[in-house]
């Protein structure tokens, strides 16, 4: 997403982007392919012996915190040297993680940031120990976060906070924030675009739906699983669901399809490269996105690209982007009730295919309008202009 936004907003404008050591070897390699005049990358990371402690995904909010605080001092040299006229924070894109940006005296976007979706309670029943105890410690993470005072101060003097989804512009609201838009993390380049529209219908026997993601319990394949074994008992044809990915749940689900005896139906196919990732998706009929806190949701994108209708839950980002025209929103209610009403879902398209074929023309229109790179940066172009003029 940073790359994309810094593409993007390099089409209109003089860029300086700060960014972690890490990705200069990926950016060089492509400066070497094409020109990029208009960005000035400025690589920059904590010293060894303040990040030690940091591997993998362990101990990124904290790293994270003081990387921040490393790249004020940066900007705000950079800006006494050449004079900046806007700052842009785009990642990470938690609003309860604080950017010391605002500190400068000139515009700040913050955006677009997630993190105010939560998981509905009457679904932390189904999750593991491991999950609830996720669930509570990022609940409490998001608290502490709120009573931070540069998280107050970003939400405030953002002259834009664009926003993911509803549930985090209504948390950037109640810090303060004056002008919180809803505004998608989610694009896709033309190229890609292009190839997954000219991707035709599945050929295959078997109606094929797919779910793709991490295998965490927020991700709600549960329900995805339960249903589809629901939807099984009723159909009369042929069908099967591929789940793409991997991660600390993939045993207990595996168990779980076992148990509700569709097991020879429902086929792991563990994590692989994204191309890969496309080309079975682009194999399957429908794709079921059961997420129960998904701010992004890209996958639900990409499947509406390749024509592919979206069964997901009217939750954070998905049920931002799925339309009635694109797919099917299912009501989070309660357990039971997302099982049923997921089965009678794929029950639905199952049994019509021309009603898919609809579904997916319009959804491929949809990302065209809404969430090609160049769309997306020639939106933000607007704002940068709005911003300049002083609204």
């Amino acid at each position: 997403m940073g790359w994309n936004w810094a593409l993007g907003i390099a089409r209109f404008h003089e860029v300086w982007v700060i960014t972690r050591t890490n990705n200069r070897e990926p950016i060089e390699r492509l400066r070497a392919k094409e020109s990029l005049p208009s960005i000035h990358w400025i690589y920059f990371d904590l010293p060894g012996w303040a990040r030690f402690w940091k591997r993998g995904r362990r101990g990124i909010r904290s790293y994270y915190f003081l990387w921040q605080l490393g790249a004020y001092f940066i900007a705000r040299k950079l800006h006494r040297q050449i004079g900046l006229e806007l700052m842009h924070h785009v990642t990470l894109g938690m609003y309860w993680i604080p950017s010391f940006l605002p500190l400068l005296p000139i515009p700040f976007i913050l955006g677009p940031v997630g993190g105010g979706e939560s998981a509905p309670y009457p679904f932390w029943c189904a999750f593991t120990l491991r999950g609830k105890l996720y669930e509570i410690f990022r609940d409490l993470g998001r608290t502490l976060g709120n009573l931070n005072p540069m998280v107050r101060l970003s939400a405030r003097r953002a002259v834009v906070a664009l926003c993911k989804t509803e549930d985090t512009k209504r948390k950037l609201e109640a810090l303060g924030s004056q002008r919180a838009l809803v505004y998608s993390e989610v694009g896709l380049p033309a190229h890609e675009i292009h190839q997954l529209a000219s991707s035709p219908p599945n050929q295959h026997h078997a109606f094929r739906v797919v779910s793709i993601g991490n295998l965490l319990h927020l991700k709600g394949f549960e329900f995805g699983i339960r249903a589809f074994a629901l939807f099984q008992i009723h159909s009369s044809g042929t069908s099967e669901y591929w789940i793409i990915g991997d991660g600390p749940e993939r045993e207990r689900l595996e168990r779980l399809a076992r148990t509700l005896g569709v097991a020879e139906s429902v086929h792991f196919l563990g994590r692989m490269p994204r191309a890969r990732v496309l080309e079975h998706l682009m194999e399957c009929d429908v794709l079921i996105h059961p997420s129960l806190h998904d701010s992004g949701g890209w996958v639900c994108v990409e499947a509406m690209a390749a024509g592919r209708p979206v069964i997901c839950l009217d939750l954070g980002g998905p049920g931002m982007q799925v339309t009635e025209e694109t797919g099917v929103k299912v009501p989070a209610v309660s357990p039971p009730q997302v099982i049923r009403d997921l089965a009678a879902a794929m029950n639905q398209l199952a049994q019509d295919p021309s009603r898919c074929e609809e579904l997916g023309k319009i959804a491929r229109g949809l990302v065209q309008q809404y969430y090609s790179w160049d769309r997306k940066s020639a939106w933000i172009n607007r704002i940068y202009y709005e911003i300049h003029r002083g609204f």
